[in-house]
């Protein structure tokens, strides 16, 4: 989420006192942040949430400011893109992909997994380098994306959803960044309690020193580095290792966002947007399985499978754990899982949708199948 049109003022006595918050009650809850918000023993809202689901038809501000931007960094990550497989040398080549894998990490081990949905804690060591990690991925301070993405879970695709997918597919992808927020977005970022993170040093210091350390981690250190370690060009070290990879990291982490909100099964929740995409699970580490997600989404895994040739985030956890520096991480109980899915999955899920082995003679001859082919 890198440059946002607002900013929601970030001291404590403003983000806790309710009397700042607008007189926008207009969107409301859709879904879970924690394990505490469920109301049901499988996880969900006693709620039905899909008329609370819109996106109020209004003219958008645009910031052209972020439209000029972004349309550079398109244009240089293009050529980027062609320097990457025709001009490059091969360390430029592998230290850009080492960036891009750094700052994947940044986002879903941190921002994300940690600081957003405190699905698992971690020692200081390891919050220190999900901090550079994060800083390099350049997504705006982990605690503004945290912050959003709480907001994101708990009023999905209502107008409080940054970046609500009830609007389309381009909105939720890029366009959510190229017009000012909807005043719910704001409204309910500042009724959300967030001592967790304000009480974390080093994500105040990050947030604190965000326009030093972002230019230094981002742009110049990654263009400086292969220009004098093994004499790259500037234009290379620039557009490969700075603009081609910055961009091809935005595109994949926006994807959870639009692709994983469109496209795929939806074996947990099929009354919910959020899908189970494996192209946005490879490139981003594991975020794709966007179903489980947000039907759980406390689950240090973000999906109910611990694969991890899918799910590299998990990987990468589950080896801090293994030295001690990250520790009591959740997960979701078999049964709970079982539970929510024959009470709202779609039918796809693997062992217990159409077609599995508990599935008698006699439940098939009870099921009407509509438009039935002949094989």
């Amino acid at each position: 989420m890198p440059p946002n049109a607002n900013t929601i003022n970030n001291s404590p006595d403003e983000l806790l006192d309710g009397s700042n918050v607008a007189a926008l009650d207009e969107s409301k809850q859709t879904g879970v942040l924690f394990e505490c918000d469920a109301d049901t023993v499988d996880g969900a809202l006693d709620v039905d949430i899909v008329p609370l689901k819109k996106a109020e038809k209004r003219k958008l501000h645009l910031v052209w400011r972020n439209i000029i931007l972004f349309g550079y960094l398109h244009l240089a990550a293009i050529y980027g893109g062609w320097l990457f497989f025709t001009s490059a040398k091969w360390a430029t080549v592998f230290f850009s992909i080492f960036l891009y894998s750094i700052g994947v990490l940044g986002i879903t081990a941190g921002s994300h997994r940690l600081w957003a949905h405190r699905s698992y804690k971690a020692k200081w060591p390891l919050r220190l380098l999900l901090i550079i990690f994060n800083t390099c991925a350049f997504q705006d301070a982990a605690f503004h994306w945290a912050r959003d993405h709480r907001v994101h879970h708990k009023f999905s695709e209502t107008d409080a959803d940054p970046h609500n997918a009830t609007r389309g597919f381009f909105f939720s992808h890029v366009g959510w960044l190229l017009c000012k927020k909807h005043p719910d977005v704001i409204a309910k970022g500042k009724s959300l309690d967030l001592s967790d993170m304000l009480a974390d040093p080093i994500l105040m210091f990050q947030a604190k020193y965000y326009l030093v350390l972002m230019p230094l981690a981002c742009f110049i250190l990654p263009t400086i580095i292969p220009m004098y370690l093994w004499d790259e060009s500037f234009f290379n070290a620039w557009f490969v290792c700075a603009m081609f990879r910055w961009c091809f990291l935005l595109n994949v982490t926006w994807c959870v966002n639009s692709a994983a909100h469109k496209f795929g099964g939806r074996p947990y929740d099929k009354t919910i947007n959020p899908s189970e995409n494996k192209s946005v699970a490879l490139f981003a580490f594991g975020e794709g399985w966007h179903n489980y997600h947000h039907v759980f989404p406390w689950d240090y895994k973000t999906a109910e499978w611990g694969n991890y040739s899918m799910n590299l985030t998990t990987a990468f956890i589950d080896f801090f754990a293994k030295i001690g520096w990250a520790y009591d991480l959740k997960s979701v109980a078999p049964e709970t899982i079982e539970r929510r899915v024959k009470r709202t999955g779609d039918g796809t899920h693997e062992y217990w949708g159409w077609g599995d082995r508990d599935l008698t003679t006699a439940d098939k001859e009870d099921i009407l199948i509509i438009n039935k082919k002949d094989e």
